[in-house]
C-alpha cells in the first residue's frame, strides 16, 4: 500500500482541519474531511477509502451505523474512533491497523 487514504468525519471544522494537516504530513497519507453525514455513504462507496476516522460532534446513532456500514462493503474499510490525544496517539490508531506502515 503506498497511499493511505482516510475520511475524516465529524462536526468541528477547525478540529477536521487540525486532522487533515496531521494526517497529511505523513508520505502517502491523504485526508478527506466531511462534517455532513449523509454524504459520507455515497463518499464511501464512490472512493478509496482505507479508514473512516470519526472525530468529535457525532452522534452515537451514526458512529454505529457507520460502523456496520463500512463492514459490510465488498472492500476492506477500516473505523478509527477517534476523540483527540495528539498525532502521537493518531499515528499510533493507524499503525494498529497497518502495521507495515511503520517506518
Amino acid at each position: 500500500m503506498n497511499t493511505l487514504n482516510l475520511l475524516v468525519i465529524g462536526k468541528n471544522q477547525e478540529i477536521l482541519e487540525t486532522l487533515k494537516r496531521i494526517i497529511e504530513n505523513n508520505k502517502g497519507w491523504n485526508a478527506e474531511i466531511q462534517t455532513d453525514e449523509n454524504i459520507c455513504y455515497d463518499y464511501i462507496k464512490a472512493n478509496q477509502v482505507d479508514i473512516v476516522l470519526l472525530s468529535s460532534g457525532l452522534e452515537e446513532e451514526f458512529e454505529n451505523e457507520i460502523k456496520i456500514f463500512c463492514k459490510n462493503l465488498d472492500k476492506e474499510v477500516r473505523v478509527i474512533d477517534h476523540y483527540g490525544g495528539g498525532s502521537g496517539l493518531l499515528k499510533n490508531e493507524v499503525f494498529s491497523l497497518f502495521p507495515n506502515l511503520q517506518p
